[in-house]
């Protein structure tokens, strides 16, 4: 039988070093953030939806019909951007499930609550996205 999640108040409750890294509390913080963050992300999302279709203004004008269109496809550029984010924050959340969440898929050691923290859906250390960034401009510039 699985136990009952601990449900976390995120004013309540911050991960802290002093307690076993990746606890039943620290996975149930770090899935409620990304639940919360994907949910923002939706709600930005259908916004921009009804703001697009309510918005279908055939300006006379051609600068401000340049204009509306330049900032029509810059909104869906960013809700490009945003779709692909909430593929990772759900990839997140199935790592939580898995028990593989906060663990470095590079090198298997703690990613770091402090990085955690800032970029819940990091899967590499610190360290090794470091490596990872620096093969990377290597090769860019080859």
């Amino acid at each position: 039988m699985k136990p009952a999640p601990v449900l976390v108040e995120a004013s309540e409750y911050r991960p802290s070093d002093d307690e076993p890294f990746m606890n039943e509390r620290q996975l149930e913080y770090f899935k409620q953030k990304l639940l919360n963050w994907k949910e923002d992300i939706l709600r930005e999302s259908r916004e921009t939806l009804a703001h697009l279709q309510t918005d279908t203004e055939n300006h006379p004008d051609i600068a401000d019909r340049a204009s509306s269109e330049t900032d029509r496809a810059l909104e869906l550029r960013t809700r490009d951007r945003q779709r692909k984010l909430i593929s990772k924050i759900d990839e997140a959340i199935r790592r939580i499930e898995d028990n593989s969440y906060g663990y470095c898929e590079e090198t298997g050691e703690p990613i770091g609550l402090a990085r955690l923290e800032a970029r819940p859906i990091a899967t590499l250390s610190l360290e090794a996205q470091e490596r990872h960034e620096r093969r990377e401009r290597v090769h860019r510039d080859d």
